[in-house]
Order: structure tokens, then C-alpha cells, then sequence
């Protein structure tokens, strides 16, 4: 559904906002919980302005902590979620009360480690995860099997809808590849998905960048907050 400029879902808002999973805000929403400007609302798609809505749940507003974004070394073994019906670790458990009022920005699956960045500013997490913006994402791979040249060139010349855009080998033997790939996309597993096509399992993950903005010395679990300068330096947007 597109809506005016500006406006989202408010299921979208409530996520948005850190008040609730996507899932959880539809039910809430249904469940009449939720008020917009003072008035009840059922309809999980309600167009609202998050900046300029008051919305409640069962009375209690929804309000946006100060200006924050961190990044974060994601772990494997945990999900990018806020709950996870299946009873999983999420990232938003690792943070504890770091986490407060930040949403993902974009995800990393189950088994992926590295580079995730958080932040409480919803139109930075709508501009880094638009296609149109081509920002890159840097990964470190580890693929079973020698990866061909020419298997290389296949990612990179694209696959069905997925396309790596660079893709370099930085060691190679008869067991394992070792590769560092980047995308300006972020479509669902797509680098297993990549490699799966070319007849090669991906069996270590991490991405090591997201944009400008590098892992570093992050240790699985650990954060560092970044300013808006940082960002400003890292991606040429306002903030």
C-alpha cells in the first residue's frame, strides 16, 4: 500500500517506535488497544505521521527517546527481532536496556554475525535500507569448495534477481573459499541464496561494513554509539 509522504502504517509506527514487533502491533491494534490524536483505532494500515501522531497503547504514549544510533556486533545464533515467537534469543536481549527505543536497521539472519546498525531516527533506517541509495554492505565469506573464477563472475554478473557487486577471493583451496562480497542491497539470505545457486554452501558469515561504517574491534555482543557527524562523514546524509 503506498501512502502520502510522510505517513506510515501505523502497525509500521508502532515498530517503528520500539513499542512493538510488527506482529504484536497488528494484534494490539485490533485489539482496540491503540489510540491516534485521542481516538481508538482498529485498522492495522491506518496512515499516521510517527512525528506528529499522538499514539497511545492502553492509555500510555508512544514517545521517541533523544536522537540515537549505535553499532552493534550482532552474534550468531541470534535473531533481528524485538520477540521471536519461537522463544530464540534476539539481538534486542543482548542489548538489555541499551536497546531502549532503537529499531534495526535492516537484519542479519540467525547464523550471520557483525555490522548492525540501530537507531531511534526512523527516516536514517527508511534512507540506509532503500535500494535507490545503493549503500553497500561488506561481507566476509566463507564458502565450501574451491569458488571459481568464473563462478565469481557469475555473482557478479547476477543470478535470477540477486546480484553480488563485487565479489573478491582472498584465499582459495579444494575445501573452502575464503571471499569478501558486497551488495547494495539487502534482500533476504541473498548471499546463501547467491552461493547455493552456484553449487557452493556458505558456512561462515559476517558482514564487516555497512557503508563507511566498519566493525572494527567490536567484540560479538558489544556496541559503540556513533554522532551524527560520524553518519554525516560515513553516508553524505543530513541528520
Amino acid at each position: 500500500m503506498k501512502f502520502p509522504r510522510g505517513h506510515v502504517a501505523l502497525e509500521r509506527a508502532l515498530s517503528k517506535l520500539g513499542a512493538a514487533s510488527r506482529a504484536e502491533a497488528q494484534r494490539l491494534v485490533r485489539a482496540g488497544r491503540v489510540t491516534v490524536d485521542g481516538a481508538v483505532v482498529t485498522q492495522p494500515l491506518t496512515a499516521v505521521v510517527p512525528e506528529r501522531s499522538t499514539i497511545a497503547i492502553d492509555g500510555v504514549h508512544v514517545r521517541r527517546g533523544g536522537w540515537r544510533t549505535i553499532v552493534f556486533h550482532k552474534p550468531r545464533g541470534v535473531v533481528t527481532t524485538r520477540r521471536d515467537p519461537e522463544g530464540r534469543k534476539t539481538v534486542f536481549d543482548v542489548l538489555g536496556s541499551a536497546a531502549q527505543g532503537l529499531v534495526a536497521v535492516g537484519r542479519l539472519d540467525l547464523a550471520s554475525a557483525g555490522v548492525l546498525l540501530l537507531t531511534t531516527d526512523t527516516r536514517l533506517a527508511d534512507w540506509l535500507t532503500d535500494p535507490a541509495n545503493g549503500v553497500i554492505r561488506r561481507y566476509a565469506v566463507t564458502a565450501r569448495g574451491s569458488v571459481s573464477d568464473d563462478a565469481r563472475r557469475q555473482l557478479e554478473a547476477g543470478i535470477d534477481d540477486l546480484r553480488a557487486s563485487r565479489v573478491t577471493v582472498r584465499k582459495r583451496s579444494g575445501r573452502e573459499t575464503h571471499l569478501i562480497v558486497e551488495l547494495d542491497e539487502g534482500k533476504n539470505r541473498e548471499i546463501r541464496r547467491l552461493f547455493s545457486a552456484i553449487g557452493h554452501e556458505v558456512t561462515r558469515l559476517t558482514r564487516v561494513a555497512f557503508g563507511a561504517i566498519e566493525l572494527g574491534s567490536l567484540q560479538p555482543g558489544e556496541f559503540r554509539e556513533l554522532t551524527r557527524e560520524e553518519l554525516r562523514r560515513a553516508f553524505g546524509v543530513g541528520l
